[in-house]
Order: C-alpha cells, then sequence, then structure tokens
C-alpha cells in the first residue's frame, strides 16, 4: 500500500507541476527540458526526479488535471434549463477558463498540434463521448423549436475556437486592441451578442 505523501511532498510536488506547465507552456513538450523545470521550481533535478520519473510523467500529469478542468465547464450544461441560457452560460465559462488558465489552453493546443500522442485515448474516450453527450442535448432542443437548427457537434467546435482564441494567441489580442483594453470582458460580451443571434428561431 502506497503511504499518503507528507505535507512537504505534496507542496514540492505541486511546485513541480507548476514549474513543468510554465515551461511545456513556453517551449512545447519537446523542448521543454528537465534541467528547465528543475531551474523554475528551484529544485535539483534528482529532487525532480524523485517526485516524477521523467519529463513525459509530469507532462502526463499536467494533461490528465487539464482535462478535467477542460470538461467541467460543458459537464454543467442542463439539459433541464433554458437552451438559449445555457448554451450563452457555457460560452461564458470558457472564456473565464481562457482568462484564468492560459498556459494550460497553450499546453492543450500544443499536444493537439502534435497529434495528441499522450491524449488520444482521453480525447477518444471521456471528451468525444461527454460532447456526444451535450450534442445530443442541443439536437433536443432544436427538434422541440427551442434554438436554430445548428449542427450541434459544430456549435460546440466553434465555441472553443472562438473562446480559446484569446488564450492561445493573447499577444497577437492585446498587441492588436492595445493597451488599456480588457480582451476577455469585450470578447464575453461580443460572444453572448454573436451566439445570441446565431441560436434565435
Amino acid at each position: 500500500m502506497t503511504r499518503p505523501r507528507t505535507r512537504i511532498q505534496q507542496k514540492n510536488s505541486e511546485t513541480i507541476l507548476e514549474a513543468a506547465l510554465e515551461v511545456f507552456s513556453t517551449y512545447g513538450f519537446r523542448g521543454a527540458t528537465l534541467d528547465q523545470i528543475a531551474d523554475v521550481a528551484g529544485l535539483s533535478k534528482p529532487n525532480l526526479l524523485y517526485y516524477f520519473p521523467s519529463k513525459e510523467a509530469m507532462h502526463q500529469a499536467l494533461l490528465t488535471r487539464l482535462l478535467e478542468t477542460w470538461l467541467d465547464p460543458l459537464r454543467e450544461m442542463d439539459e433541464a434549463g433554458d437552451p438559449v441560457a445555457e448554451i450563452l452560460a457555457y460560452v461564458r465559462r470558457k472564456i473565464e477558463l481562457s482568462r484564468d488558465y492560459p498556459r494550460e489552453s497553450r499546453l492543450f493546443a500544443n499536444e493537439i498540434l502534435q497529434g495528441a500522442p499522450r491524449m488520444r485515448e482521453a480525447i477518444e474516450g471521456d471528451l468525444k463521448r461527454l460532447v456526444d453527450e451535450k450534442a445530443a442535448v442541443m439536437l433536443r432542443w432544436m427538434e422541440q423549436g427551442r434554438i436554430a437548427r445548428l449542427p450541434p457537434h459544430h456549435l460546440v467546435f466553434s465555441i472553443w475556437a472562438l473562446t480559446q482564441h484569446y488564450a492561445d494567441f493573447d499577444m497577437q489580442v492585446r498587441a492588436v486592441l492595445g493597451p488599456d483594453r480588457d480582451p476577455f470582458a469585450e470578447a464575453g460580451d461580443y460572444l453572448e451578442a454573436l451566439f445570441r443571434k446565431l441560436l434565435a428561431v
């Protein structure tokens, strides 16, 4: 039986994962090194390897945690609620996720761009099942005449594209908008207006 980790061990593990997230989101999996992660964590490389046996193990731990964070906003979509309100709430939650977890968003994007070698099973499993489930909910709303008829999977894809863009291309967005403007506040209002029109019957 594995003994529970001490408070110090838990703290060190979190410090390492935070450093790994910073390095992976900046350099990608291939460009990241154990030395870089150890340096950012302020720990020795042997100490790093005591907690995680490899760069792959750190990356996998981050991706596993990230997938749960990524799926939670979609899980909250309630079939019993008002369809437009539920979809707009999902859009808002995704914008907030991009605002609050930009490094995680870039980590996920990098993994997908590489063909998802470390996440394919989860994407084809948990993620696909959840999207299929919510697509079926939206299709029922469409059949009831409560929202416009649209391909539900592509509706989800468009929400992902239009919200995660603000995290994955943050520098570009801020450079174009200029200083003293909050891209996430503006995006939330814009996307709500956009999807409200798109969903109108």
